[in-house]
């Protein structure tokens, strides 16, 4: 009975770490990065501050447990598509196709680069947490990459890692143009953005 009592308080501290993770993400995404406040927090998950205090410390880890968890909400998605079992050319391009096709699917994308934009700007300890997320993104497209160069279907000439960082930055550079203006026709940036990085990346037809 102990350990079911055990169970059951480690399932209500997950579910309650999540509901504040989600409230955080909401409240970044619906009223900007200086109204996340722990008492704004709490109220939109249901919980007091000092529950969210309790929990992360402090508003800085906080921040960064939900830019750890809102990538790793991404590659979830992203599992479920087995990239890694896919022809190299073909994963690249399904990668890029996927992120732009949910980029706007929740306010989770809107908060993540609202704190970015945010930690570039105040020159804050975030850009850290920033970076750590960003080299992940870039490792698994080196990954991709090296595995389509070996087998065949990208350019071997490509340094992988420039290769990763420009496919990157491009997703990057859209998702902030997305910030600016919701109203960016995502699905036609999508498609030149598949065919401009295929006419990039694509090893020449018989080499």
């Amino acid at each position: 009975m102990g350990q079911a009592m055990r169970r059951t308080q480690a399932e209500r501290s997950d579910e309650s770490e999540r509901r504040l993770l989600d409230a955080t993400a909401r409240v970044v995404a619906e009223h900007g990065v200086s109204a996340a406040t722990f008492d704004a927090i709490g109220r939109s998950a249901g919980y007091s501050r000092g529950l969210a205090t309790q929990k992360f410390g402090s508003k800085q880890g906080l921040i960064e447990a939900l830019i750890s968890d809102l990538h790793d909400q991404q590659e979830a998605k992203l599992a479920a598509y087995h990239l890694d079992q896919r022809p190299g050319l073909e994963a690249v391009l399904e990668y890029v196709d996927l992120y732009l096709r949910h980029l706007g699917d929740s306010p989770a994308s809107r908060a993540y680069f609202m704190l970015l934009a945010g930690s570039v700007a105040d020159a804050s300890d975030l850009r850290a947490a920033f970076e750590r997320s960003h080299e992940r993104v870039k490792a698994r497209l080196v990954s991709l990459i090296r595995r389509g160069q070996a087998g065949g279907g990208l350019r071997p000439e490509l340094d992988a890692d420039s290769a990763a960082l420009m496919v990157g930055s491009l997703l990057l550079g859209v998702s902030v143009q997305w910030l600016v203006d919701p109203q960016v026709d995502l699905d036609a940036i999508r498609r030149t953005s598949l065919q401009t990085l295929k006419l990039a990346l694509a090893a020449p037809a018989g080499k």
